[in-house]
């Protein structure tokens, strides 16, 4: 066991050094320090223009975690994309298959180190992550959950990365392929949920009784409603609207929407999200709410009342969370069984000896 570990870690090892050491990975490693630096520093600036608190700085936080999951999803495919068939075509995989480290060992080997490296740019956020938790806006819960599924998120695109440079024969195709899985979870979802939600509709009407403004009588100084209320007749309406309470559970392969949903929601004293994940996390309740085929607004039954808002019905977000459920789990569920058929994949397709090879791949 600890000599299957030893080779692991010396692959690992070979593979850090291979792409750590690069002055362009350094590059690109302070530019992204320097970015979230940037945007913490606009973004604290924005917020206390307007008279924002310490517990601001949750939105802030989120805003980073994001961003460097973008960061993480545009880089990570393109050190991941080529890390076997990358070797296989400069003739140094057959030199690694020839020790005495197993096809599983080289493949998963790979995949720790990709994952290692996308890692880094989380570490390159760490001051700016630092300063919204020395502000003291971020709950422990959140913290935890949002860096933890970020982490794991990292860690599946740099599986699909690697498994998939060991599918296909040459690296220019795995690594952009390797773009369009991400760019399928990440946009196609968002394409898929749109055009599923216009595609089924139903027809709702909606029937709307106002009250009369036009008799010309007294009006109440504190209300603002006719002394005597009248009303108009119903008015009614049929309109056609997309049911994306049918599709919305696409969004939950989305890697953005995954984050936002593990992440506990704060709420303000009015019911309303106080972060970034809260807000898209909310978006994907509201799909759930299933469409009323009828819907009544009767402003004059609830100025009658006493009560004219009640003529409007409406939730808070923190009551469309109560009566909704999370999906994140299934998300994460369906990017870790993608990651690990990628990496079964590449380890079938390595494995030596090999009955067939893609045509114009090298052995050595």
């Amino acid at each position: 066991m600890n000599r299957s570990l030893d080779t692991l870690g010396t692959i690992v090892r070979l593979e850090l050094q291979q792409r750590i050491r690069s002055t362009a990975w350094i590059v690109l490693v302070s530019v992204v320090f320097v970015l979230v630096g940037l945007v913490t520093a606009l973004l604290w600036a924005s917020l206390t223009a307007f008279g924002a608190d310490v517990r601001d700085s949750a939105g802030i936080y989120s805003t980073i975690i994001f961003f460097v999951l973008l960061v993480g999803t545009l880089v990570t495919p393109a050190i991941s994309g080529a890390a076997i068939n990358g070797d296989r075509e400069a003739g140094t995989l057959a030199t690694t298959q020839v020790t005495l480290a197993t096809t599983s060992q080289i493949v998963l080997g790979k995949f720790l180190a990709a994952w290692t490296v996308a890692l880094t740019f989380l570490l390159a956020s760490l001051p700016a992550l630092l300063f919204t938790l020395i502000a003291g806006g971020v709950r422990g819960d959140t913290l935890a959950a949002s860096l933890g599924v970020l982490v794991l998120e990292l860690g599946v695109v740099a599986a699909v990365g690697v498994g998939l440079s060991g599918l296909i024969g040459r690296p220019l195709f795995s690594v952009v392929t390797t773009y369009l899985v991400v760019a399928a979870l990440s946009i196609g979802t968002l394409i898929a949920f749109t055009l599923g939600g216009l595609a089924f509709q139903t027809q709702q009407t909606q029937t709307y009784i106002s009250i009369d403004y036009s008799d010309g009588g007294e009006f109440d100084p504190e209300t603002g409603l006719p002394v005597v209320i009248e009303c108009l007749e119903p008015q009614v309406s049929t309109y056609s609207v997309p049911r994306f309470d049918r599709v919305w559970g696409i969004l939950a392969a989305n890697p953005y929407i995954v984050l936002a949903d593990a992440a506990p929601t704060t709420f303000d004293s009015n019911g309303f999200p106080q972060d970034l994940f809260g807000q898209i996390a909310l978006g994907v309740r509201s799909a759930q709410l299933p469409i009323e085929s009828e819907v009544v607004y009767d402003e004059c039954g609830a100025a009658l009342a006493g009560d004219p808002s009640l003529g409007y019905p409406y939730e808070t977000p923190e009551q469309i969370f109560d009566r909704t459920v999370p999906s994140w789990f299934v998300g994460l569920l369906i990017h870790v069984v993608l990651a690990a058929a990628a990496l079964w994949g590449a380890i079938a397709r390595t494995r030596t000896p090999a009955g067939a090879l893609p045509t114009g791949s090298r052995v050595a």
